[in-house]
C-alpha cells in the first residue's frame, strides 16, 4: 500500500488534554510543513523506507470527560509556552475538524459497565467508517488511574463478559477504553500506567481476533535517562549502592500524582527499569511532589551513589527539565504509526518492539534504551514482519 494511501484515525482517550492538544497540534503542523518531526523517533533515517501513515494521513477523534474546546487548550498551552502561537491561526481548519470528532463520555454511573463499553466502541466504528480510515489505533493519554486489583472475573473473556452484564467487577476506565477499542477492532496503546489492556481477559480477546496492544507509561523524562545511565553501570561493573530521584510537576498531571492511590503505579514503573536493570535492589527511592506554579513543566532532580574500584565510593546527580507534553506528543504519533503497522501486519497480542517508548513495557525483556531500539528497528523493518 503506497503511504499516501493510508487513512489512519488516532482516537486518543483524553482528547481535551495537554498531550493530546499537542499531538494534534504537533501533526498537523508537520503535515503542513510548518515545523520538522523533532522528538519523532519514526522520522528517523533508520525507518524513512517504512510504510508508515503519513503525518498528512493521520485523522483525529477520540474521547474525554472535559468539553473545552481544542482551540482553547491549544490557547492556555501557548500562553504556557508549550506550543508557537504563531502556529494556531493556520491550523485552526485542523483543530476545528479533530475538535468535532472528541465525544463526551458520561462520568460515575451514569450508564452500566457493559452498555458504556458498546457505547465507546460505537463511536470508534462509526469515526473509522465516516471517514472510510483504512484502520484506527486507540491511545490512552488520560489521567494516571488510581491502582486496582486484579479481579477473578477478568481471567477469560466468558467470565469478563458475563460479570460486566450482571454489574459485578467493574474494570478500571483504561480497561473498558481497552476492550472497547478491540471490540471495534482497533489497536490499542496505553501511554498511562493504568491498567489498560493488561488483564488476561483483554488480552486473550486481542489474540483471538488479531489485534495489537501496546504500553505502558510513556518514558520522556527522568526514566528515559535511567534507561541509559543504569546499564552504563551495569557495563562498567561499578555497583550502584542508592538512587534516589525527586519529581516536581504542575498541571493535570501533579494535581493527579498528589493522590498516592495514582502514584503508586507510576512509581513502580520508575523503580522497575533501575532494580531490572541493575540486577539487585537499590535504596532509594522516587518522590513526586506537586507544584502547580510549574504549570506544564516538570523538574527533576536524581542523585546516585555508586562504589567503584577498591571500594571507593563516588556519586553522580543530574537534573532534568522539560515540557511534558511537548515531549510525550512526538511518541504518541511514533506509537499510532507504529501500532498501525503492527496491524497492518497481522500481529496479534502485545508489541513487545516497541517497549523503547514505555517505563513498564508490556511483554519486553529488557529496559536498555540502547537494545529496546534495536528491537524496534529490527522488528520494524520487517526481521518479524509477523508473528
Amino acid at each position: 500500500m503506497n503511504t499516501e494511501q493510508q487513512r489512519t484515525g488516532v482516537w486518543l482517550v483524553g482528547a481535551r488534554g495537554s498531550v493530546a492538544t499537542t499531538a494534534v497540534v504537533g501533526a498537523a503542523a508537520i503535515a503542513a510543513g510548518l515545523a520538522e518531526p523533532t522528538g519523532c523517533v519514526s522520522s528517523l533515517p533508520d525507518f524513512a523506507e517504512l510504510d508508515l501513515p503519513g503525518f498528512d494521513g493521520l485523522v483525529f477523534g477520540g474521547h474525554d470527560t472535559a468539553t473545552e474546546p481544542l482551540a482553547k487548550r491549544a490557547e492556555r498551552l501557548v500562553d504556557a509556552g508549550v506550543l508557537p502561537g504563531v502556529l494556531l491561526p493556520p491550523l485552526a481548519a485542523e483543530l476545528a475538524a479533530a475538535d468535532d470528532e472528541i465525544r463526551t463520555v458520561p462520568t460515575g454511573d451514569d450508564l452500566p459497565q457493559a452498555e458504556l463499553v458498546d457505547r465507546l466502541a460505537e463511536d470508534v466504528r462509526d469515526f473509522r467508517n465516516r471517514h472510510r480510515l483504512d484502520r484506527v489505533v486507540v491511545v490512552n493519554v488520560a489521567t494516571t488511574e488510581p491502582s486496582t486489583a486484579p479481579d477473578p472475573a477478568w481471567a477469560t473473556p466468558h467470565a469478563l463478559r458475563a460479570a460486566l452484564a450482571a454489574g459485578r467487577a467493574p474494570l478500571p476506565y483504561s480497561a473498558a477504553y481497552a476492550y472497547a477499542a478491540l471490540l471495534a477492532g482497533c489497536a490499542y496503546v496505553d501511554f498511562t500506567p493504568s491498567t489498560g489492556a493488561r488483564i488476561p481477559a483483554l488480552d486473550a480477546i486481542a489474540r483471538e481476533a488479531g489485534l495489537p496492544y501496546a504500553g505502558s507509561d510513556g518514558k520522556t523524562g527522568e526514566t528515559l535517562v535511567k534507561s541509559v545511565l543504569a546499564p552504563m553501570f551495569a557495563k562498567r561493573a561499578l555497583r550502584v549502592r542508592s538512587w534516589s530521584g525527586t519529581n516536581l510537576l504542575g498541571g493535570g498531571d501533579g494535581a493527579a500524582l498528589a493522590e498516592p492511590d495514582r502514584a503508586r503505579s507510576k512509581v513502580g514503573s520508575k523503580r522497575r527499569v533501575l532494580e531490572e536493570t541493575l540486577g539487585h535492589p537499590v535504596e532509594g527511592g522516587v518522590h513526586i511532589h506537586n507544584v502547580p506554579a510549574l504549570g506544564e513543566w516538570k523538574t527533576a532532580w536524581d542523585h546516585i551513589a555508586f562504589e567503584g574500584f577498591l571500594g571507593v565510593r563516588m556519586t553522580l546527580q543530574f537534573t532534568w527539565e522539560g515540557c511534558d507534553s511537548t515531549l510525550a506528543a512526538p511518541l504518541v504519533l511514533d506509537l499510532a504509526r507504529f501500532a498501525a503497522l503492527a496491524h497492518r501486519r497481522g500481529v496479534a497480542g502485545p508489541v513487545a518492539e516497541l517497549g523503547f517508548f514505555f517505563k513498564d513495557p508490556v511483554a519486553g525483556t529488557t529496559h536498555e534504551l540502547a537494545e529496546q531500539y534495536e528491537r524496534l528497528r529490527d522488528w520494524a523493518l520487517g526481521a518479524e514482519a509477523v508473528r
